[in-house]
């Protein structure tokens, strides 16, 4: 049965300070690089949702010892390459496209065939976008059905280095090569398109050899395997993708302001923030500074009475990927028509976001022209739903959940939102962190 929960007024004004769980993208590729290291790694703030628990997990089934306790890690890892690897070994990626991408990229010196299995979103999603290009190390990968999971992969003990053209703009796909890297002899080199850059700052920050030269479109990257990667300590920062969510719970709720504390704001991340802005969203940074490599930041946001219409330039799309549900509803309650281009991408993340994010709006009342990859929103500024909506069957994808939780608690009506677990692959505190904003309860 699936779980879920009534929302039927609105959130009442509020001027608050809040912290959001730990970015789950540095999580993952914390847990993964950690692994490789000799010797103990910790984390502080390591957020403890499923997609981060199934990558623990997955080390674990490798022979990695972990201890975890509340948001705190550690791992002992056994050097590069440094697996116990067992025949028969199954490794579940649950929800998460990021591990199930990344870790592959590990693993093309197994000596046994190591089966890869996912949820049924994530069995949905294509992975010959990163079998491809590992298997021209001479790692073998056997599907059941070409490019979706399950998979199996099979190493090999001297792979070959990876010459990679990425033009999808994945940083999956890219990191995932990044990670072969280390199990190669030689130079690794990749052509890739602009999308956000943790794994290459955590190369950096762990002296892995690395050369990047950055150009307009795309990024060349030169990199070796290191002779060994000394463990390291990590306090992951906040996760703007979580934190995008109450930046529009604020951008749309009446006299209103909210400072979210140490956000990770990586450039290759705040497309969201530029959108906003140029929709006449007031987005301030406050105590600026560098943490191994990553912009951290406080965000203050204030309500905001004047929303315009975007033409969205392409060039922010990769860095605002995860976020264009969130920066939809906005476009929603803006003066004119929003353009969203080639953002076909979303139909491939945990659900078809572009044509469930069009179906959502058309249930509010705003009316869109949807293409395959592109969404022209006809905002109403004085939108306000009095009807009840509905919304299920969106394979839990999380961010749709959050996404319509934020409407109905800025826009109105009477709605009933399923898959509230679904916040577990990324956000579980979610719920929580609403009710710390602001005066909610009595809203469910």
């Amino acid at each position: 049965m699936s779980k879920s929960i009534s929302i039927k007024q609105t959130i009442n004004p509020f001027n608050n300070t809040i912290k959001v769980a730990g970015d789950k993208s540095l999580s993952i590729r914390w847990v993964l690089l950690a692994s490789q290291t000799t010797g103990k790694s910790t984390a502080n703030n390591l957020l403890m949702s499923g997609d981060v628990l199934a990558a623990i997990n997955a080390i674990k089934t490798l022979g990695i010892k972990v201890k975890v306790e509340n948001n705190y890690c550690e791992i002992f890892g056994n050097g590069i390459n440094g697996f116990r690897y067992k025949k028969n070994l199954t490794i579940d990626a649950k929800n998460s496209g990021t591990l199930g991408r990344l870790i592959l990229g590990l693993l093309i010196k197994s000596p046994h065939k190591i089966k890869l299995l996912g949820d049924k979103s994530l069995s949905k999603r294509d992975f010959s976008r990163v079998t491809d290009p590992l298997n021209k190390s001479g790692a073998k990968f056997f599907y059941k059905k070409k490019g979706k999971l399950p998979l199996s992969i099979l190493g090999l003990k001297n792979p070959k280095i990876i010459n990679y053209f990425e033009n999808k703009g994945s940083a999956q796909c890219k990191s995932s090569v990044m990670l072969a890297a280390l199990n190669t002899v030689g130079k690794t080199m990749i052509k890739a398109k602009k999308s956000r850059n943790h794994s290459e700052l955590l190369f950096k920050y762990l002296n892995i050899p690395i050369k990047i030269k950055k150009y307009e479109n795309y990024d060349f990257i030169e990199l070796k395997r290191p002779k060994k990667i000394k463990p390291f300590n990590y306090k992951i920062p906040g996760d703007i993708s979580s934190s995008a969510f109450f930046m529009v719970l604020t951008i749309l709720s009446k006299n209103s302001k909210l400072l979210i504390k140490d956000v990770n704001v990586n450039p290759s991340r705040i497309g969201v923030i530029k959108i906003l802005k140029r929709m006449g969203a007031e987005i301030i940074f406050k105590k600026q500074k560098v943490y191994r490599g990553e912009k951290i930041s406080d965000l203050l946001i204030k309500s905001a009475y004047n929303l315009k219409a975007i033409n969205c330039p392409t060039k922010l799309n990769s860095s605002a990927i995860d976020e264009f549900l969130i920066i939809f509803l906005v476009a929603a309650k803006a003066k004119g028509i929003s353009h969203f281009k080639d953002i076909s991408e979303l139909n491939q993340k945990e659900s078809p976001r572009l044509n469930l994010g069009s179906k959502i709006l058309n249930m509010m009342g705003i009316k869109t022209i949807l293409t395959k990859d592109s969404i022209k929103i006809y905002g109403q500024p004085k939108l306000k739903i009095k009807k009840k909506i509905i919304i299920k069957n969106f394979l839990k994808d999380h961010r749709i959940f959050m996404m319509s939780t934020i409407a109905a608690l800025t826009l109105g009506g009477q709605w009933t939102i399923h898959d509230s677990d679904s916040i577990k692959t990324s956000f579980p505190s979610f719920i929580k962190t609403l009710e710390r904003i602001g005066k909610i309860r009595k809203c469910f």
